[in-house]
């Protein structure tokens, strides 16, 4: 799967997400936003301009979130931007409930949001023997790389396969290779290596 497939299931088969910004009180704050429409410019979504989050999405222009649905999951960080009313036509056509919700020109009192530029990804347990791990990019943010990764000074002994709940270590070369696709990020190969030769990154 690549970048569109992902988002097309965020939006059209997922839809209701989880999305954090930082409260008035200074801590994480988090509701429920279906995401709308998507592209290739981003994902979009639109609020009421006097609701509490909209303040905090013309403050922060930063937005984390996350969606579920089967075992499989979203999970995206990264920059918003308000394109006004651009789009908020078709929205309310994908989407005719929001017709009932905000009927004839009450729609005025909505502004649209773009997430442009964001990394996250996407994980799929419903297979629990054999998870999938995959980034997803959007735009150009930093370069962020999570998980773990083996170094020079591994020696082979095969102690971190032996601990590993999804065995997604190569053993056949040395150093090892993670499946970084598979890997569960549990740590306990890096807890376990006699020669702390596996780094922990992000």
């Amino acid at each position: 799967m690549n970048k569109n497939d992902y988002l097309k299931l965020l939006v059209e088969d997922m839809h209701s997400t989880t999305v954090a910004t930082i409260g008035a009180d200074g801590h994480p704050q988090t509701r429920t936003i279906d995401m709308m429409l998507w592209d290739e410019q981003g994902v979009y979504f639109l609020t009421a301009k006097g609701k509490a989050f909209y303040s905090q999405l013309m403050e922060q222009k930063y937005i984390a979130l996350s969606a579920t649905k089967d075992k499989k999951s979203v999970s995206l960080r990264g920059k918003v931007q308000n394109i006004g009313s651009e789009k908020l036509d078709e929205m309310f056509e994908k989407n005719p409930y929001m017709q009932e919700i905000y009927p004839g020109d009450t729609r005025s009192a909505l502004k649209v949001f773009r997430l442009y530029e964001a990394s996250g990804e996407y994980f799929d347990i419903s297979d629990p023997s054999h998870v999938t791990r995959d980034s997803i990019i959007i735009g150009q943010p930093e370069a962020v790389v999570i998980g773990y990764f083996v170094g020079g000074a591994c020696i082979g002994c095969k102690l971190c396969y032996s601990v590993c709940p999804q065995k997604c270590i190569n053993i056949s070369t040395t150093p090892v290779v993670i499946d970084q696709s598979r890997c569960l990020h549990c740590g306990r190969c890096g807890s376990i290596c006699p020669k702390q030769a596996i780094e922990k990154r992000g």
